[in-house]
């Protein structure tokens, strides 16, 4: 696994919430990879109330697979007023994102 993958997601946090079940990790992480594709894509068209919502439910998410950097950045855009503020947190979470869909991508090709 590349080192930035290492650190996108939290392996034993991944473990323990999964119950060191490799199956439900693997299925867990599909899951993840697709939602945060489909969320981060529905963030570019949305307004202010949506965006902060949608930041909400990627954050949730990020949180239970251990991909904390995406959480984080989530967080921030969640907090943000409109503007320029807004659009350098997006694009944070957009490379949030991007990482962390990386590194499932090495996961699930190494299971």
């Amino acid at each position: 696994m590349s080192p930035g993958a290492e650190h996108a997601i939290d392996r034993d946090h991944l473990r323990r919430m999964t119950l060191g079940d490799h199956a439900l990790e693997i299925e867990v992480l599909r899951l993840f990879d697709a939602q945060a594709a489909s969320l981060t894509r529905e963030m570019c068209e949305a307004e202010s109330e949506t965006l902060s919502a949608l930041a909400h439910a990627l954050k949730g998410a990020a949180r239970g697979i251990g991909a904390f950097a995406v959480a984080s950045a989530a967080e921030e855009l969640e907090r943000c007023q409109d503007g320029i503020e807004r659009e350098c947190a997006f694009d944070r979470l957009a490379q949030a994102v991007r990482e962390a869909r990386a590194a499932i991508g090495e996961i699930l090709q190494a299971a």
